[in-house]
This record gives C-alpha cells, sequence and structure tokens, in this order.
C-alpha cells in the first residue's frame, strides 16, 4: 500500500538528441536506439583531437514548447535556456498541470548543471560572439542559474528557485532536495531536472587528459561508441540535453486527477572524502550506502528488481559498480543478481543531467514492467559479471529499482524508486 504522502513522479520533459516527449524519449532506451552520431560541433581535426562521436541536439525551435514566450524575450536567452525552459514545459504539459493548479509559492523549480553556459561563455571569451555582450540578455545568458530561474518566470513558480552544481551526482541531489521540499511541506510541486551542453573541444580536452579510455575515441562506428562493462569498453560519448521531472506528493497528485509513474523512495548522496577521480573500488562503500538508503526507505536489498547503472564504459566506472553489486550480495550467483543496464550507450554522458535521465528511464521502466538495455555488450569483462540486460529489453516484474550514480570529487549518489500497486 503507498502511502498518500508518498512522492510520485507525475511529469517528464525531454530535450535530448531526437528526443522531445516520452513516448520517444521510451522508445529510444527500451528499444536500444542510439542517438551517438557523427560530432559536428567542433572539426576534430582543427582541434587536435582524437574524439569523432557525441550525442548532439540538432537544430531547435522552441515556438513549439513555449508557445507564451514572447519573440522580444527569447532573443535575450541562449540555445542552452531555450532547450531547458522547452524540457520544463513539456514535463507540465506531461504531468497535466495547469495554471491555477497548485499556489505559485509552493511550485519550486530544483534544477543540476556541472558546467552550466560554458559554451556560451567559451564564445564571449574568444571574441567569437561580437555581440554578446551588445544587450542586457548577457546576464541571463552567462548564469548557470539563468535556465532554473526563468523557467520558474515562465512557469510562474514562486518557491525555492536554484541549481546544483556537483558533477555526475548533481541530478541526483536535485531530486533529493526535492523530495526533502515535499517532505517538509514547504513546497506541493517541484520541477526537479537538470541541463548539460558540454560539446566543446575544451570539455573534451579535460577528460582526455585523463588518460586513454575515458573518452571514446571510436572512429567506425558512432552507434558502437559506448560499450559499458565490455571488455573492449572504449569510454564514454560526450551528450547534450535537458531532462525535468514533475514530483509531487500522492495526495496532491490524487486530488488533481495525476497518474503517476512511479514512487520517489529515497535519496542518499555519500562523499568517500578519498581519491578525486575515482570511485570506491571496493564496492564495500557503495554497497553500504545503497544498504542504508533502503532500510530509511523501510526495504530490503534482496528486494531491488533492478540496477540501473551509472555506466559510464570507463573502467573504474564499470568495476564500481560491479564490485558493489557483489558487496551487497555476497556469495549469490550470477544469475541470483538483480539485472542491470546502463542508457550512456543511447545519450552519451550528459553530467549534471545523467542522474534525472536515469530517475527517468527508470520510473518508465517501473511503469511499463520492462527493463530497457545496455546495447552494445557483446563480450563482458570477466571482472563484470553480472545479469545484463544486454539481449534487447526485458520483461520484469520489480516494485524496486536503484539509480546509481558516481561523480569526481569522490561522490556516490543512490536513487530509489518503487512502483504504484
Amino acid at each position: 500500500m503507498v502511502d498518500s504522502d508518498t512522492v510520485v513522479v507525475t511529469g517528464i520533459g525531454v530535450m535530448l538528441p531526437h528526443t522531445t516527449d516520452v513516448a520517444e524519449f521510451w522508445d529510444n532506451i527500451a528499444g536500444g536506439r542510439s542517438q551517438v552520431g557523427r560530432l559536428t560541433r567542433f572539426e576534430p581535426g582543427a582541434a587536435d583531437l582524437p574524439v569523432r562521436v557525441a550525442a548532439e541536439i540538432g537544430s531547435f525551435d522552441h515556438h513549439r514548447y513555449l508557445p507564451e514566450l514572447a519573440d522580444a524575450h527569447a532573443a535575450k536567452y541562449s540555445r542552452d535556456v531555450l532547450i531547458t525552459m522547452s524540457a520544463a514545459a513539456e514535463a507540465r504539459r506531461d504531468a497535466v498541470l495547469a495554471r491555477g493548479d497548485v499556489d505559485p509559492r509552493r511550485l519550486s523549480v530544483v534544477f543540476s548543471s556541472s558546467r552550466g553556459p560554458l559554451g556560451w561563455w567559451q564564445q564571449a571569451i574568444l571574441g567569437e560572439d561580437p555581440a554578446a555582450f551588445s544587450d542586457k540578455g548577457a546576464m541571463f545568458r552567462g548564469l548557470p542559474g539563468s535556465p532554473a530561474s526563468l523557467s520558474a518566470i515562465y512557469l510562474g513558480a514562486q518557491g525555492l528557485v536554484t541549481t546544483i552544481s556537483n558533477a555526475c551526482v548533481g541530478g541526483h541531489q536535485a531530486i533529493g532536495t526535492a523530495v526533502r521540499e515535499l517532505r517538509s511541506g514547504t513546497s506541493d510541486v517541484v520541477l526537479a531536472g537538470g541541463h548539460e551542453f558540454p560539446i566543446l573541444p575544451e570539455v573534451a580536452k579535460c577528460y582526455l587528459a585523463l588518460g586513454k579510455g575515458v573518452l571514446s575515441e571510436e572512429e567506425t562506428d558512432p552507434a558502437n561508441a559506448v560499450r559499458p562493462y565490455s571488455a573492449d569498453r572504449n569510454g564514454f560519448a560526450l551528450g547534450e540535453g535537458a531532462v525535468v521531472l514533475v514530483l509531487e506528493r500522492l495526495s496532491h497528485a490524487e486530488r488533481r486527477g495525476a497518474t503517476p509513474y512511479a514512487t520517489v523512495l529515497g535519496h542518499k548522496s555519500f562523499n568517500e572524502a578519498d581519491h578525486p577521480t575515482t570511485m570506491d573500488l571496493s564496492g564495500k562503500v557503495t554497497a553500504g550506502v545503497v544498504h542504508d538508503l533502503l532500510a530509511e526507505a523501510g526495504r530490503k536489498p534482496d528486494e531491488v528488481g533492478y540496477f540501473c547503472a551509472h555506466g559510464t564504459a570507463t573502467r573504474y566506472n564499470d568495476l564500481a559498480e560491479s564490485r558493489a553489486l557483489r558487496a551487497l550480495y555476497p556469495g549469490r550467483r550470477v544469475s541470483e543478481l538483480p539485472p542491470i543496464s546502463s542508457n550512456k550507450p543511447i545519450y552519451g554522458h550528459t553530467f549534471g543531467v545523467a542522474g534525472i535521465i536515469n530517475a527517468a528511464a527508470t520510473s518508465l521502466m517501473l511503469r511499463h514492467g520492462r527493463i530497457a538495455p545496455t546495447i552494445n555488450l557483446r563480450r563482458p569483462d570477466p571482472e563484470c559479471d553480472h545479469d545484463h540486460v544486454a539481449e534487447g529489453s526485458r520483461a520484469v516484474d520489480a516494485d524496486l529499482a536503484v539509480s546509481m550514480s558516481f561523480a569526481f570529487g569522490s561522490q556516490t549518489s543512490m536513487l530509489a524508486l518503487g512502483a504504484l500497486s
């Protein structure tokens, strides 16, 4: 029985490569259709970079998603802002949340972004956009928190409006903040989301500096570029976009006739205070975080039916997740472990959005009773020997799933989601 004060996901807004609604999002992840393609945002040869693939959003027209936004205002906003605002508006539409359904003072917006408007700053500082500082819009375009603030203005949200920047765990933490707002009774509805636009040579250089196997150097087949848990893994591809969830208490959702996707049972974020660029490779620390998260939700590891992995296709991440499952379920055979899969081969690595994408994907898997696969996994690394969903989508009877997230800075984050009975 689900408690009336349980936090639920009632809306999902997605603006990702070749994906502008929930149906397309589900079709792509469940069908294993990769959106990683040839890199066009910058010329690899000119930048002296061995990176040729990325998950890019092509041309974008906001008018369909933001019909109430005056062109005079839109002209002052960057592409990043307009895409993120569109994701927020789509989340509201998907949740059937009309103006007047919630007190504006109790409607909040909590977003996540790892780097903010880095592309705009790059063009402005290098002088590639001579008009960068020619109008008042420069203030909007240059602030990491502008997508949240401008989305709040467009939606009429007068509650908490803030942006978390904490690398790849920021998306989870945005959801965690939203859950606390709702459980405390401070807000009635929170839009929790993320936005990231990292397809820049400077960002690529940051990851290439960490050594081979971090950023994919695939040359021939973009769709095959990201291969989590594979013996021939090659690192991740940069991905961009924005995803926003509508969260509210079940009692509030029922009063307005909304149909939830899933329940948010809890979130736990932990700083290992250890190595800044690796993660817990013993598996014991991460397993402890999962165990504590589930205990706080009144559940047990034996009840977990699925793990939505961070799955970056880097050696340390793959091993950290695999060893965490081994530590959480000691002595179990592979066939006895909960299934696991990653959506990074579909949309690339989106950093501050990654946790939101995982939460959206997991919510849909619980709703549909079907696990989306890890594509491109044909020869698993022997050290990552688990029940990988690699054969295509798989039917599952699960009412509890855990989303995993890791980040530079010694950060680990876990999110527990449940199905509605």
